[in-house]
């Protein structure tokens, strides 16, 4: 009954799927791309704004943005593009590497390379569905009603994020476009269209004009314009064609999963010990044929040897009274003695009844020994090689190569590097200094499933994840009690962490021959 419910439950997600909003953690983590474009002018030393529009990272300096955006700069030398990022007190110039007015795109080159942004993902396509969207950008009513100077657009400022949803594809104005219902406004010009899962669908561009009086919709250039620009320009940007999922679909997926898997062990434990209680029962009546066949022949020998033993004795002896002193009196005797005792032997070393339970007890060992084909005897050391599964993955712009590692049952991977053991996981964490992002590792040997979580965090958190981690140092394989001491060391780190993932890459994993691999960096 357990396993026919837990497979309705998987039936039922996957015959009505989970509808997935837009995940405020992703899109957040996408907003830390997101920038002011600001085209600046200036009077002597004075440097003013003349307008403003949004931007979003594609590379770490490579900035896309609306062709209109940087129009007056383009037309006035005097004139320069300035990009203030989201967060920080660092900013850059900027050069038009690409412009395009025909689908209103521009690719802006960041001129300070000491400026590096996390790069936006690009969805592999714009969804059949009236999924829901989100635009971010920097519209200037906002900027007015917050009671914002015009000179504070310099200043960083988080992007403003609405909501809407698709509301078809259309070619407009000669090129592709995407037509949703979130709301921008002047300044939101060139900032990205977002998914449920922080992908960029398109780059905010017009509105219709309403009137005030009609539904509004907004247009975003599509997919089908950007991608192409971006490669025309020998930019390769990251994309994500995966399903969105939101990590509490994948977690009502794999409680179905682990209940159904669990349901599966129960039945395979009564058909095991079904299986076991028949051949108790047949090792049973096998054992009791076989001692009570073995007593009765054993009964039988020391019966035939006695009556040896006695007509022996018997000839001897009155061989004797007769006064027969022969050879023959004299085997007769040693016949005899010797059929006695060989009697006295088989009847001592008859089996007893209590061999019938020792017999039993030795085959139901031998049928109890689990077949070397067993997997959870191969869950110990060895090379793995684990294989991306989508079905059980939250992608958002990560890489989903296989992995290749090598696993000791102490907790140690690739000879090397100490994974901690906390709560009963395997779990080693990862905090780059050049990436914004921190990686969770962790490992089943039972089930063979290697996980990356990854937490895409804003520029305070980071630092809050740096500095917890820089206040130890992760034992070295080979020390007494090291996994125990990680995973205490660690959770400095893990309590600064938000509750979810903003992804989720899982694997599984096969043993193979003995190489040399990674598990994605080391620390």
């Amino acid at each position: 009954m357990t396993r026919i419910l837990a497979g309705l439950i998987g039936l039922f997600a996957l015959v009505f799927p989970q509808i997935v909003h837009a995940d405020s953690g992703d899109v957040d983590a996408a907003a830390r791309g997101v920038v002011r474009v600001v085209i600046m002018g200036s009077n002597g030393d004075e440097v003013f704004p003349v307008s403003h529009g949004t931007g979003f990272a594609v590379s770490p300096t490579m900035i896309i943005t609306n062709a209109h955006v940087v129009r007056e700069a383009l037309q006035d030398d005097t004139l320069r593009i300035g990009i203030v990022p989201s967060e920080g007190d660092e900013g850059a110039f900027g050069k038009p590497v690409a412009v395009s007015p025909r689908n209103d795109l521009a690719l802006i080159e960041l001129s300070d390379s000491s400026l590096r942004l996390p790069p936006l993902t690009l969805a592999g396509a714009v969804s059949g569905d009236m999924g829901e969207v989100s635009a971010v950008g920097y519209p200037m009513n906002v900027d007015l009603a917050q009671g914002l100077e015009f000179s504070d657009i310099f200043k960083a400022q988080p992007p403003v994020k609405s909501r809407g949803f698709l509301s078809g594809e259309r070619p407009s104005r000669q090129f592709d476009t995407i037509l949703h219902t979130a709301p921008i406004a002047r300044g939101n010009s060139g900032g990205p269209l977002l998914d449920g899962c922080g992908r960029v669908l398109g780059v905010n561009s017009f509105g219709a004009d309403s009137d005030g009086s009609d539904a509004e919709f907004y247009f975003a250039v599509s997919l089908r314009e950007l991608l192409p620009f971006l490669r025309e320009n020998n930019v390769e940007p990251r994309t994500s064609a995966l399903p969105c999922r939101s990590i509490d679909e994948l977690n009502a997926a794999e409680r179905a999963r682990f209940e159904q898997q669990r349901a599966e062990a129960r039945e395979l434990v009564e058909a095991r010990e079904a299986e076991l209680a028949q051949k108790r029962s047949e090792a049973m009546i096998q054992a009791q044929f076989e001692v009570m066949e073995e007593r009765d022949n054993a009964m039988a020998l020391a019966m035939l040897l006695s009556i040896l033993a006695i007509g022996g004795g018997y000839f001897a002896f009155n061989a004797r009274k007769n006064g027969d002193a022969s050879n023959k009196v004299m085997i007769a005797a040693g016949v005899g003695g010797t059929a006695l005792i060989g009697a006295i032997l088989v009847w001592v070393t008859r089996p007893a009844f209590s061999e019938i339970q020792e017999r039993v007890a030795a085959a139901m060992e031998e049928a109890e020994t689990p077949s070397p084909d067993n997997p959870s005897a191969l869950a110990g050391d060895g090379t793995l090689l684990c294989t991306f599964l989508p079905e059980r993955s939250r992608v958002t712009g990560s890489r989903t190569d296989d992995v290749e590692f090598d696993w000791a049952a102490d907790g140690c991977v690739n000879g090397r590097t100490q994974y901690g053991m906390a709560g009963g996981t395997w779990s080693r964490v990862f905090v780059p200094n050049d990436e914004a992002a921190v990686s969770v590792n962790s490992y089943n040997p039972d089930t063979r499933t290697f996980q990356t979580d990854r937490y895409l965090l804003r520029r305070g958190k980071m630092q809050e994840a740096r500095e917890a981690r820089s206040q130890y140092k992760p034992p070295s394989c080979g020390v007494t009690d090291a996994a125990t001491q990680l995973g205490e060391q660690q959770s400095a780190v893990l309590g600064i962490l938000p509750d979810r993932p903003n992804e989720r890459l899982v694997y599984s994993c096969e043993a193979r021959a003995a190489s040399v691999g990674t598990t994605g960096g080391d620390e």
